[in-house]
This record gives structure tokens, sequence and C-alpha cells, in this order.
């Protein structure tokens, strides 16, 4: 990937401070996609909320920093901003505990969002930014404008219902979630499932979802669209740590396929721009498209598999 274009993607919900043992990072899962998709040419606007304390001033001076467009992130005045713990076990796997409430959960609808998400070429939204009624609210509002909703599941117990998913799932146009995320959502209406395919055709027959993307790690991802299925595998690399990876990986996807190109360069990309992510310390790490495709080109791949129409996998 190497241009620049007039794209524009309003990216709601969580911004806070990643708490290491070595210390704070900025992060959150849109806040993460926001940061990625600036980097890669794309126009990014956040909706959030922080808090009017110490915390709220550092990470609003991050954002601005990084070219993140913060007109629309507002200030608490009593809700903290937003942090978490964050640990990694043995496996590389990432643990989070989220202090509640914060700012970020009291996100109001402002009469700007209007024009804003309107013109936007996609939202996206976390399951998580609806934890509570106020945000939950809001984003029920920014979706009734959107023209293209791209939804990215992240369940972090206790912090999500059934109900509320499922609510959200009706309303996506393109549904990004790993492996366990799938197997946890399709388990709620079906327990017939043995396969990701037939997990996938849950989801997609019962709320009318048009595309579903599956990240998987160390096994790279899937792409699920109507009548057709790609699968990219993962890069070999030495693993700094995982966070945000997944976020690195939509904000990949989505700027390519706004732009129009095919879905396995698509993949291709995205795939690639996460596990570059991946070997380096924190989510939103400094650099540039030349590094990524640098990186890209320097442990390019040729194995992918592509079906038409789906077979049971």
């Amino acid at each position: 990937m190497n241009r620049k274009n007039s794209l524009q993607v309003v990216c709601f919900g969580e911004v806070l401070w990643d708490n290491f043992p070595s210390g704070k990072k900025p992060g959150g899962a849109v806040m993460n996609v926001a940061y990625h998709l600036k980097n890669l040419g794309v126009n990014s606007h956040l909706i959030s909320r922080v808090g009017s304390d110490q915390n709220g001033t550092e990470l609003m001076q991050v954002m601005k920093d990084s070219g993140v467009d913060t007109t629309f992130v507002q200030l608490d005045q009593v809700h903290k901003t937003s942090t978490v713990e964050v640990t990694t076990d043995q496996d590389n796997e990432v643990r989070y505990e989220i202090v509640k409430p914060v700012a970020w959960d009291y996100i109001t609808f402002e009469n700007p969002h209007i024009r804003l998400v309107a013109q936007a070429d996609a939202i996206v939204y976390g399951s998580l930014s609806g934890r509570c009624e106020t945000s939950r609210e809001t984003l029920a509002q920014l979706l009734a404008l959107a023209s293209y909703k791209v939804m990215d599941v992240n369940l972090r117990a206790p912090d999500y219902e059934p109900e509320y998913i499922a609510a959200l799932l009706h309303q996506t146009d393109l549904l990004k979630l790993n492996l366990e995320e799938l197997t946890i959502i399709s388990d709620w209406f079906s327990q017939d499932c043995q396969t990701e395919t037939a997990r996938i055709e849950l989801l997609r027959n019962k709320f009318d979802i048009p595309e579903i993307v599956v990240t998987k790690g160390s096994k790279g991802a899937s792409y699920y669209g109507d009548q057709t299925e790609h699968h990219w595998s993962a890069y070999a690399i030495q693993v700094a740590d995982t966070v945000g990876s997944g976020d690195s990986f939509l904000a990949g996807l989505l700027a390519m396929k706004l732009s129009n190109e095919y879905i396995n360069d698509t993949l291709d990309f995205a795939v690639g721009l996460s596990a570059f992510i991946t070997t380096k310390a924190g989510a939103c790490p400094p650099y540039k498209i030349a590094d990524v495709n640098k990186f890209i080109r320097t442990y390019k791949k040729e194995w992918s598999v592509d079906r038409w129409p789906n077979p049971a996998l």
C-alpha cells in the first residue's frame, strides 16, 4: 500500500491508557484503529470521551501528536480517563483488567456528529463501547446515520450481554472477530456448529451480515463474503507483544477494502501490517507505510487458499 486518499472513517468508543509492567501506553481498540488508519493515509475521526485529569490531558496530547482528529473527543468533568491493567502470559496471550465506570462510558450525542457520520465512508465501533447506557444510546443514533457499519467484537467479561451483541450484529455490514469470540457468540444461538464455516454461516444467515473476517493469530485470517471465502496465512516472526495486533489488522483491511482493492491483496496487507505491529512494543508504535511495505517484502509469502463457493472446512 502506498497512497493517500480522501477516505473518511469515524471510530467510536474507548480511548485509554494501557498500564504495562514497563509503563503506560495509549490504547483502546477504536483509538488504535484510528491511529493506524491515519498512518495509512485515511482521515480518521474519533468520537470518544476523556476525563478532566492528568491522564486525559496526556492522552489528548498523544492523539493530537499522532495526527488523529480529536475534534469530537469530549471532556468529562466527573468521570476519570480510562485505564487498563495489561499483563502477558508465557504464551504471549494478553490479559486485560478494565476499570469501570470511566469517561468513555458517557459519550453523548452532539449535532456535529450527524454530518460527520452521514458523510463518512464507514463507522468503526466495538462491542465494548456500549457497556453503559449513555454511550450505548449514542452509538445507536450514530449507526442510524452510517452508510457502512464495521463492528469489532471485544468480549471482556463481565462487560457484555448476548442480547446487546445480537442487536449490534443485526446492524453490521462487516464483522471482525477472533476464533474464540466466534465460538462464544455462535454457541449462544446453536450448539450444533462444529466447524468454523458452520459458525460463520450461522451468524451470516441469522443476522444477515454481508461480510465476516476472523483473525487467528499465528494461523492468519479468513474472510467470508457472499458465496466466497479467502484464507490467508500468518507471517513467521518474532513476537514482541500482541497488544493491538487485531486493531492494526482491521485498519489495514479497511484502508484497502474502502479503496476497492482485491480481497487477496487486502488480506495480505492486513495480515502483514498486523505482523509488523506485533514485532513492536505497544499497540500504536510510530511507523510509516514504507516501513510496512519493506517488512512485507522481507517476509513475503505466496501461500493462500481461496474457495468459491463455500465448502465445509
